[in-house]
């Protein structure tokens, strides 16, 4: 099979033929149909994620495809459709998936769409849901709005009956927030933008905060908070990680947050997620926003325009354009 091997993390992955994985119990291998792309790939590749796997090794943590082969019994069978998050290994042909990890994937979801549930969708739901408790009639500040995590929170909130305002760069990833349900949408390039919301809300502030951005975007997202805030920490694709001052939490009684899930530890949570999502799937008030589909082989263009913020919506590559 053909994948994309890190052998030095001061150098681009390169293109490789490899041996097929093969799979232990309790896991699957799965042929690949499209792999999503999240901002952690570009720093496992550098050596600057938390997860930092042994060299040689494919990068890439978010898959859908078909069941190839079962290593001992369980729930899934060769042939069925599903996808999952991967601790690294999905910029192949094929992957080897722990199968608890599974989610069956229905035929009315495509399976390129199904590529962007395994950790984006999550991470905005537990964000939301389990640690902010969002409630219908709160105002919810969504950073990085056209990107992945962004685009799930917005819709979720929305579905939850809350009001979304927007933050992103340019008026066609503002547009798009739009279009997904934000009711105001801000270009935080702008130097006005935190008074922007503070009129946007009447002076009061908003409920809850996701923010995937970090740095200044933080920083002046504490000046935004509402009385009893909740300011979701998701990550840092700005590349500074910022420092909150504890003074505003307190005057605000407000807390910061930090969203981190792991299957070792929150799998119920994780299908209690999941299972909400896919409802939302099916009945079609939720949706995929695929921004960007490249060939396997362009894959270095695709994290080229994911870390310049080129792109909107969830890009992914296509090992197996067929399926």
């Amino acid at each position: 099979m053909k994948a994309w091997i890190v052998r030095d993390t001061t150098q681009p992955p390169e293109l490789m033929e490899m041996p097929l994985p093969q799979p232990k119990p309790g896991q699957v291998l799965v042929r690949v149909a499209a792999a999503g792309l999240n901002f952690a790939d570009v720093l496992m590749a550098r050596g600057a994620y938390q997860v930092r796997p042994p060299l040689p090794f494919t990068p890439g943590q978010e898959i859908s495809g078909i069941v190839e082969s079962v290593a001992g019994g369980g729930a899934f069978r060769p042939g069925d459709r599903v996808a999952t998050k991967v601790m690294w290994g999905g910029l192949a042909q094929f992957a080897v998936a722990e199968e608890s990890w599974l989610i069956r994937v229905p035929d009315e979801v495509p399976l390129v769409d199904a590529a962007a549930l395994p950790v984006v969708w999550p991470t905005a739901w537990i964000a939301l849901f389990e640690r902010a408790r969002l409630r219908p009639g709160e105002t919810v500040l969504v950073h990085a709005a056209a990107g992945g995590v962004g685009l799930a929170a917005t819709q979720l909130a929305v579905r939850a009956g809350a009001r979304v305002i927007a933050t992103a760069g340019g008026a066609d990833k503002l547009a798009l927030s739009a279009r997904h349900g934000a009711s105001a949408c801000i270009d935080y390039r702008q130097d006005d933008w935190v008074e922007q919301v503070m009129e946007a809300t009447g002076g009061k502030g908003v409920d809850v905060v996701i923010d995937s951005v970090g740095g200044d975007i933080t920083d002046r997202s504490v000046k935004c908070l509402a009385f009893g805030a909740r300011l979701c920490i998701v990550g840092f694709s700005s590349g500074r990680i910022p420092e909150i001052r504890a003074n505003r939490l307190l005057l605000k009684s407000a807390s910061a947050l930090g969203i981190y899930w792991s299957h070792e530890r929150d799998l119920p949570l994780i299908r209690q997620a999941m299972d909400d999502v896919l409802a939302g799937f099916k009945d079609k008030r939720l949706q995929a926003d695929i921004g960007g589909r490249y060939a396997f082989q362009d894959l270095p263009g695709a994290l080229a325009d994911l870390e310049s913020r080129r792109s909107s919506g969830k890009l992914v590559v296509l090992p197996d354009s067929s399926l």
